[in-house]
């Protein structure tokens, strides 16, 4: 399901206009993406959480060349099931 599915999929089972849910998504999304920018974590209970992860530098390697090389650390968003989601999934 992409934005678009999931968009008319919310509309239809709230009999709200497309136009409006298109909103509270993107709100939403850009919500989040926000809180993480500042290291903030996003709890949604039974959801999930969305949080930033860090990740320490590691080597790797080029598939072409072989070659060895450094993969900076950084942070990621990571998300966590929660368990009504975990649930939902099972069944």
């Amino acid at each position: 399901m992409n934005k678009t599915e999931l968009t008319a999929a919310i509309a239809e089972k709230t009999e709200l206009p497309k136009a409006k849910v298109a909103d509270v998504l993107n709100a939403f999304f850009d919500t989040v993406a926000e809180q993480l920018g500042k290291g903030e974590a996003v709890q949604i209970i039974g959801f999930g959480n969305f949080e930033v992860a860090e990740y320490a530098a590691r080597t790797g390697r080029n598939p072409q060349t072989g070659a060895t090389l450094t993969i900076p650390a950084g942070k990621r968003p990571k998300f966590t099931a929660g368990s009504s989601l975990k649930k939902a999934v099972a069944k």
